[in-house]
């Protein structure tokens, strides 16, 4: 548990960043909402319940969560499935557990579990090279919450799990060439993918991506409103709660999805900037924590959550400013969404962690 001399060396610049990101996405919420609405007052508690999260996770010494790491795993399936069997439906989707007061959203709590699951699984090997049955293993623990989650339908955080693995088996040893039989068999099964594997709207999302305009009003819509929301915005800004696309409601979900492209609208290029550099800042200080952590399981631990983090980050701004499909990935710390905040928040406490333990026996 916590001991009070591990106190002194919290990583206290990036738990501002992180708090001062929580600060900005709450009040392009607020805007995006029209003030003090449900939703905002949601988003609230999750911070709150996200930071409580964070404490828990960096007060217990990581290698302790790391041994029980098969237990969070199996655990984080079970409710996966619960979910698959009798969760709430949205809009089409079942992904949530109904709690009352708030729905609980499994998939998001995933990333965290195959991160500590993965970093025991490789930390714990004495080779230097990955080998292929390693692998094996390691794309199991993976696919498993991965299908479960993309038959939810939920591809989009499915996918989220796939930089884990690759950045802890890369760390772990992973030869370069396995990424290039990789990205060719990628390659190669994209055809049967599309015919197969990918439903009519997320072809939809694909086609009106590379244009926009052939389904204006259509699935082309919330990109093309993305592109003039982030693009009006000018150097400045028109001002908070002035933004005229957010505010009169031509962006569809713009305290989630798209809670980026109301910050540009408002803020304006020097927003953008602040922003970025703030995300900025919380990666370099998260890979600082991964090159001073005290042992392998930690350094992978630390890059298996950030890699999750940054891809969702870079996905989603590139898909705010018109750059990528849309797809549902939320702003980390940002957008909408009491699990994925709380999910976050534990995860960045599991960085902590490790950073602060890496003078301890």
């Amino acid at each position: 548990m916590f001991e009070r001399r591990l106190y002194y060396h919290i990583d206290w610049g990036l738990l501002a960043a992180l708090a001062a990101l929580c600060v900005i996405g709450l009040a392009n919420i607020y805007s995006a909402t029209g003030g003090p609405t449900s939703i905002f007052n949601t988003q609230i508690y999750g911070i709150v319940l996200g930071m409580v999260a964070l404490v828990v996770c960096l007060s217990i010494d990581y290698r302790s969560l790391a041994d029980k790491s098969h237990f969070i795993y199996i655990a984080t399936l079970a409710l996966l499935l619960y979910v698959l069997l009798f969760g709430a439906v949205r809009g089409g989707s079942r992904r949530w557990i109904d709690l009352g007061p708030f729905n609980l959203q499994p998939s998001e709590f995933a990333k965290a579990a195959v991160a500590l699951v993965l970093a025991k699984f490789f930390g714990e090997s004495r080779r230097t090279v990955v080998t292929r049955g390693d692998l094996l293993i390691a794309g199991a623990l993976t696919a498993i919450p991965l299908i479960m989650i993309a038959r939810q339908p939920d591809l989009g955080t499915a996918v989220t799990l796939l930089p884990i693995t690759f950045a802890i088996a890369y760390v772990a040893g992973m030869p370069m060439r396995i990424f290039g039989i990789l990205a060719l068999v990628g390659v190669l099964a994209a055809p049967v993918a599309w015919k197969f594997a990918l439903q009519d709207y997320q072809k939809g999302r694909i086609s009106t991506f590379l244009d926009p305009a052939q389904d204006a009003r259509g699935a082309g819509y919330q990109q093309i409103q993305a592109r003039i929301t982030v693009g009006s915005g000018g150097l400045w800004g028109k001002g908070f709660t002035k933004g005229t696309q957010g505010q009169l409601r031509f962006l569809p979900v713009a305290h989630n999805d798209f809670i980026f492209s109301v910050l540009a609208e408002e803020h304006g290029f020097a927003g953008v900037l602040a922003a970025l550099g703030l995300y900025l800042f919380v990666i370099l200080r998260a890979l600082e924590a991964a090159r001073l952590a005290k042992d392998r399981l930690g350094s992978y631990l630390v890059l298996g959550v950030l890699a999750s983090f940054t891809f969702q980050v870079i996905y989603n701004i590139t898909m705010s400013a018109g750059l990528a499909p849309v797809k549902g990935l939320t702003l980390p710390l940002m957008s909408y969404g009491g699990s994925s905040m709380i999910a976050t928040l534990a995860g960045f406490g599991l960085i902590l962690n490790v950073r602060m333990r890496r003078f301890t026996n």
